[in-house]
């Protein structure tokens, strides 16, 4: 060895690969004058390439004192094999660690999502075996700071990378945290690479066991009113197999892929269970069956009422399959827009048909949190957690017990099932009529100007027997489509407000009675309405809060939409929840029913089954 003063090395700059591994560490001079320490640590996992642990020691006239310190560390973690193993970054390390972990569909593209989205980005470059604690930390700060990781700078959010000219959609940048629940996923996806480093030998030790990501939010779930459940419920029956669904979903508590992976041979109408095995993960527009979120299979109670639900949209969708030549095979799936049911509901589509409900409802809510009202409404009839859980599919807190089938079917259970439904809105049995209720609520095109026509001809402006709206007259006023026009007139025509033939000129014909507007007269709240009696208000459904009476004393109070001035629709109300107190065998005069306008205390009258 040559003196390591002035400019001199210690030990040759540049030797074989084979040399060094046997002189096991090197000591080169650099031209700042600095030393650099060499050990050689074995070959690269990853890269097959041979691994040295390096490290630099400044300047200074203990220098070569230190360098040697320095070696004999190294070589002492080589042998005790206490040094990382491969200078793989933090982004190849997960993508190996992806490769080779057993995780759900969904979790993983939420994981290769934060991978390209955030880690990348900030963290992808840095050695494995290089990121502590520390680095940890600040990377779930600047997360925290913003989602794009800007650099502090003004900018310009573009509407697209591609050239462009910029309009309003192209705003100042304002920089947006990432949701604690994001940056703690992207914390687990790290804990789970740098534990299977451990495991593999590439690190010593997993920083991430030492980072603090953010706390955990508190649970606050935020489920529908009973109110909002009974528009919810009502508005749905538009669709009776949107209905089937929704009601479904907020009397058993099922997640939405749950529901749409449920086929008929899981659900017993005859005793009045469902087993939930498997459930629709959609990616993209494919959707394929995979094992419920907790990978547990699970039996769930069903009321009647929710049975009867089931058995009317069984009886649809054979006639249905029937009707159209095809056969609905016992393993079809339950939801499904074939006729054959052999494709299932995807769990996107159910997700943006609820949202566009609430919406036109005015309800903040999504589909999920009819997990949540189920589970509020149990809780709050003094149903016991361990069956909320259980019916809901929750995972720990006597999970081993909750697998055993026979835990479905106790007492509990079944007192459950009654329970939800019992606080359920009344469900409306008469079929929905499309071109009736667009009188009131058009929505579509031809039905709007259905309706304004209607209101013409309702005020005298086109008499009967005038020439009515030509197709043509109408696409040019209305701006629309011939076809669009079209469908209008065949609208009035069922209405019977319009009369036309082959190669003849339609004509308006005469209101029916019941089309002319009546005059309104004030109610007498003091007198109650009896089967067969005149309506003392003026005719017209609202959401009513209604209190069943059985020989004076209250019974349950429910809301439902009625006509509270129509004795047909308050006789049907009062039979189906004297029937759901007493069973079939009831004696309708033994019960009254209080109505009220839903948030009033006000009584608008009584109605009792004469």
């Amino acid at each position: 060895m040559v003196c390591g003063m002035d400019g001199c090395r210690i030990g040759p700059v540049s030797t074989p690969s084979k040399r060094r591994k046997r002189q096991r560490g090197n000591i080169e001079q650099l031209r700042s004058g600095a030393l650099r320490v060499r050990v050689y640590a074995g070959v690269d996992p990853l890269t097959k390439k041979d691994h040295y642990l390096v490290e630099t020691i400044p300047a200074g006239p203990n220098a070569e004192r230190e360098a040697e310190k320095v070696r004999t560390r190294l070589i002492n973690q080589v042998d005790e094999q206490r040094n990382p193993r491969t200078k793989v970054t933090v982004a190849q390390l997960i993508e190996k660690y992806l490769s080779v972990a057993n995780i759900d569909p969904g979790t993983r593209r939420g994981y290769e999502r934060n991978l390209r989205n955030h880690v990348k980005p900030l963290l992808g470059s840095e050695q494995a075996g290089k990121v502590d604690a520390h680095i940890l930390d600040l990377f779930y700060a600047e997360l925290g700071r913003c989602r794009r990781h800007c650099d502090g700078k003004q900018r310009i959010d573009h509407r697209t990378a591609k050239p462009h000219e910029c309009d309003h959609r192209c705003v100042r940048h304002e920089c947006e945290p990432l949701a604690p629940s994001t940056v703690r996923r992207i914390h687990f996806l790290l804990s789970g690479a740098f534990s299977r480093a451990v495991r593999w030998g590439w690190i010593t030790v997993n920083p991430a066991s030492m980072a603090e990501p953010p706390p955990e939010p508190p649970p606050n779930p935020d489920p529908p009113t009973p109110e909002e459940a009974a528009r919810i419920v009502n508005a749905a029956w538009e669709d009776p197999d949107w209905h089937a669904f929704v009601w479904t979903a907020m009397t058993t508590g099922a997640r939405r892929a749950e529901l749409c992976g449920l086929r008929w041979h899981r659900v017993d109408l005859r005793t009045g269970t469902l087993v939930v095995r498997k459930s629709i993960d959609q990616n993209g527009s494919e959707a394929t069956e995979k094992d419920t979120k907790t990978h547990q299979h699970r039996r769930i109670a069903l009321d009647p009422e929710t049975v009867a639900v089931l058995t009317d949209h069984r009886a649809r969708c054979e006639q249905r399959a029937s009707s159209l030549g095809v056969t609905l095979a016992p393993d079809a799936f339950v939801f499904s827009l074939a006729p054959d049911g052999s494709t299932p509901m995807k769990p996107d589509t159910v997700t943006q048909r609820y949202g566009r409900l609430a919406q036109r409802l005015g309800i903040d809510t999504t589909i999920h949190k009819l997990r949540h009202y189920s589970a509020t409404e149990l809780i709050a009839a003094g149903v016991d957690a361990r069956t909320v859980g259980g019916r809901l599919g929750h995972a720990g807190g006597g999970a081993t017990t909750l697998r055993v089938y026979s835990a479905w079917v106790a007492e509990s259970d079944q007192r459950a099932a009654s329970t939800l439904t019992a606080r359920m809105p009344a469900r409306s049995t008469e079929p929905f009529d499309r071109a009736e209720y667009a009188k009131a609520e058009p929505r579509t095109a031809p039905e709007k100007i259905a309706a304004a026509i209607r209101q013409l001809i309702l005020s005298g402006e086109l008499a009967p027997g005038s020439p009515a709206p030509s197709q043509k007259a109408i696409a040019v006023e209305h701006h629309v489509s011939a076809d669009t026009a079209h469908r209008a007139m065949d609208l009035l025509k069922t209405w019977g407000l319009v009369e036309a033939s082959r190669g003849r000129r339609a004509i308006v014909t005469e209101p029916r009675q019941d089309e002319m507007p009546q005059p309104v007269r004030e109610p007498d709240a003091s007198a109650p309405i009896r089967p067969g009696s005149t309506p003392t208000a003026e005719s017209g459904t609202a959401l009513l809060q209604l209190t069943l009476v059985h020989r004076s004393e209250v019974v349950r109070t429910f809301t439902a939409e009625a006509d509270p001035s129509d004795p047909t629709h308050l006789r049907r109300l009062l039979t189906n929840a004297a029937r759901r107190h007493g069973g079939d065998e009831v004696d309708l005069a033994d019960y009254e029913l209080e109505v009220r306008a839903n948030g009033s205390n006000e009584l608008i009258t009584t109605f009792a089954a004469l």
